[in-house]
C-alpha cells in the first residue's frame, strides 16, 4: 500500500478522536478517544518511518505507547476517584468540584 492510504486513515482516526473529545459527555469515552487519537499518531509515525527505512519513528512510537499507558492508568484513577465523589461520570459535573 502507498504511504498516502497509511497517512489518510491515520488523519481520519485522529478526526474521530478528537471528535469524541469534543462532542462526548461521559469521562471513559473521552479517555477512548484520546488514546485513539494517540494510536492514528502511531500509525502516522509507522508510516512514515517505514516509508523513509528509519528507525527513529519505531522507536517514537514506543515511547508514545508507554506515555499512553501511563495515560490509562492515571485516568482510571480519576475516573474512579471522580465517580466516587459524583456518583457518575458525566463530564459536566466536573464544575461542580471543590478546590
Amino acid at each position: 500500500m502507498d504511504i498516502n492510504a497509511y497517512l489518510i486513515v491515520a488523519g481520519i482516526l485522529f478526526s474521530i478522536g478528537g471528535l469524541g473529545v469534543l462532542i462526548r459527555k461521559n469521562l471513559i469515552v473521552v479517555f477512548m478517544s484520546l488514546e485513539l487519537m494517540f494510536n492514528a499518531a502511531n500509525l502516522g509515525f509507522v508510516a512514515v518511518s517505514g516509508y523513509l527505512n528509519l528507525i527513529s519513528g519505531d522507536i517514537f512510537v514506543i515511547f508514545v505507547m508507554v506515555v499512553a499507558a501511563a495515560e490509562a492508568a492515571i485516568a482510571l484513577g480519576i475516573a474512579i476517584a471522580f465517580y466516587r465523589e459524583k456518583g457518575t461520570i458525566n463530564i459536566d459535573k466536573a464544575n461542580e468540584l471543590k478546590w
